[in-house]
């Protein structure tokens, strides 16, 4: 029970967070919204066949079919930057004040992820307000369905980013690859293009790639009018893994980066 409050006040510590930083939000939830709002028209503009099928057939928006890639986008930079905080903390200091606390040294790591999570999730949530703009339908149970979509994924990328802190030092490090490796994922994810119209030589980059399956799974998710696995996703051989099992391998990289995060956090703090 005393792990488990530890959890608790960790994440509540991160929410409280969440809601004071209302102009970090906004400026957070900035360049998705330019990527929605200026991109997506102007590229759609000069598209003769936006997000269509083979054939031409499944014609729709490319609005329509970049919004779950800034869904994903908007989860991405506050979970990966989640992990930002425990290094700020150790060369602050306050990381070792932290330690002290009489719970395990990896019940402090969880609880803090899973605050980063929880508030990249509803950063990106705010987004779903527009989706009646794109086709999306209004339906509270799909609402909730993407929100625990959106929660998972960025599970998976606070974990990494918190991975990424333990073994970094220096702020501007950690800073630095963040700005590396942030525009790469996203590009190479479907989430701007269909992975399909992408050079086949980057394929084995694609399938890596853990953004590819978050972004195909909220786009079936999604449903939007015109867009579905036609626009085109990652498969295996010819073969389209179903979302149930995209997401499971987003689960899955989260559990491995926590697992050898905490490894790490144990060691040195």
């Amino acid at each position: 029970m005393r792990e488990l409050r530890a959890v608790w006040a960790l994440w509540q510590r991160e929410m409280l967070r969440l809601m004071r930083s209302r102009a970090q939000v906004a400026m957070t939830l900035l360049s998705p919204l330019l990527f929605l709002l200026l991109l997506g028209p102007g590229l759609e503009t000069m598209l003769d066949t936006p997000a269509a099928g083979a054939g031409g057939e499944g014609r729709g928006s490319y609005v329509a079919f970049l919004f779950p890639g800034i869904l994903i986008m908007a989860v991405q930079m506050p979970a990966l930057r989640a992990g930002g905080a425990i290094v700020r903390d150790r060369e602050a200091g306050l990381l070792r004040a932290t330690l002290v606390a009489p719970v395990r040294r990896d019940t402090l790591l969880v609880g803090r992820c899973l605050g980063g999570a929880s508030a990249a999730a509803v950063q990106a949530a705010l987004l779903l307000i527009l989706g009646p703009l794109v086709g999306l339908p209004a339906d509270p149970g799909l609402l909730l369905l993407l929100f625990g979509a959106l929660w998972l994924v960025a599970f998976s990328l606070t974990m990494l980013g918190a991975l990424a802190a333990v073994l970094i030092r220096r702020v501007e490090t950690f800073q630095a690859l963040l700005g590396m490796v942030t525009l790469p994922l996203v590009m190479l994810s479907g989430a701007m293009f269909p992975v399909g119209a992408l050079p086949g030589w980057l394929t084995p980059v694609i399938l890596a790639n853990p953004l590819t399956y978050a972004v195909d799974a909220i786009r079936r998710l999604a449903s939007v009018e015109g867009v579905g696995p036609a626009a085109g996703g990652p498969t295996w051989g010819g073969w389209q893994p179903p979302v149930a099992l995209e997401l499971a391998a987003m689960l899955l990289l989260g559990l491995f980066a926590l697992a050898v995060a905490a490894r790490r956090f144990n060691r040195t703090g």
